[in-house]
């Protein structure tokens, strides 16, 4: 058996008024937390923990903080930059999901929001992922980290879920397919032909561009915003191009599987990046955008994508 991951996507239909601010000041407070806790330099949880533990949030997003910001402190990371990437994260104790399949809208979310006080909100499931939905509801997949965000307006609930899949066995006849992660061309993927030389590979070379533009675009504009005092105009301009940059990380992933899939038995094969940043220092500039590569995501897009 294997273990499969995905970060199952659900979008909150609507909450009335009360239910939206009740929202939006668990997300304030946890912004706010996890702020002090990262200018705190809190690089232990029992650190984390004597900043967080005064901020009106539930117990499970606390301890999500706790485990969060000694990663964020312990890394290369500019928790202003990086604010829209900053999700409200729960612990996997407080979400619950509900599935009423005789209503129009047949999912339900429960939301930690203070003390003992949640919210229950209709969901719209990503169709695609209905199968996994359905294995978490029935306790055939483990719930983990959930995560609270809102798009202009729209919020949004993802829980990481994982189950076991039978383990293919490996074969001689698997084709192996080389993956190779770069910030000039976002992706490169090569095979072997018939003769046993290197074919020709695929470049996303275009895409690289654009999110190399995205990002440098993002950190101008935001810092010229902050500057003007702009706090408020800069986050939600993050976000819309923070959200360009995932699209072209899902369309460009998805493309590689595509290549994959038409050869026989293909396997992906790439480099171990784990630890990758601790290694750079090329200057400022290039710094900041070495660190913005999004190779973690890739990785675990290409993962769950090719497995399933």
């Amino acid at each position: 058996m294997t273990e499969l991951t995905e970060t199952l996507e659900l979008k909150l239909v609507e909450p009335n008024t009360h239910k939206h601010r009740k929202l939006c000041e668990t997300k304030r407070a946890y912004q706010d937390a996890l702020e002090a806790a990262f200018n705190a330099n809190c690089t232990t949880q029992t650190e984390a923990n004597d900043v967080v533990v005064n901020y009106d949030l539930s117990g499970y997003a606390k301890n999500a903080l706790k485990k969060y910001v000694p990663q964020l402190c312990g890394g290369s990371y500019d928790a202003k930059e990086l604010r829209g990437d900053h999700p409200v994260r729960f612990t996997n104790e407080g979400p619950k999901l509900d599935h009423k399949p005789q209503n129009a809208i047949e999912w339900y979310v429960k939301i930690p929001h203070h003390n003992d006080y949640n919210l229950w909100l209709p969901a719209q499931p990503n169709p695609e992922q209905r199968e996994w939905l359905e294995a978490l509801h029935a306790g055939d997949a483990k719930m983990g980290e959930c995560r609270l965000f809102d798009r202009d307006g729209v919020w949004y609930f993802h829980i990481v879920a994982t189950r076991d899949v039978e383990e293919r066995s490996s074969s001689a006849d698997e084709t192996p397919i080389g993956v190779d992660i770069g910030e000039a061309s976002l992706l490169t993927v090569c095979h072997r032909d018939e003769r046993g030389s290197p074919a020709t590979p695929n470049l996303w070379n275009d895409e690289g561009k654009r999110v190399r533009q995205l990002r440098e675009t993002y950190f101008t504009a935001t810092r010229r915003l902050q500057q003007r005092g702009s706090e408020r105009i800069a986050e939600s301009y993050g976000d819309s191009l923070w959200r360009q940059i995932g699209d072209i990380l899902h369309t460009v992933t998805s493309g590689v599987v595509a290549y994959a899939d038409q050869f026989d038995n293909p396997v992906l094969v790439l480099e171990d990046l784990t630890h990758i940043r601790e290694n750079m220092d090329y200057g400022a500039f290039m710094n900041r955008r070495l660190h913005g590569w999004g190779f973690a995501k890739m990785h675990a897009q290409l993962r769950y994508k090719a497995a399933e």
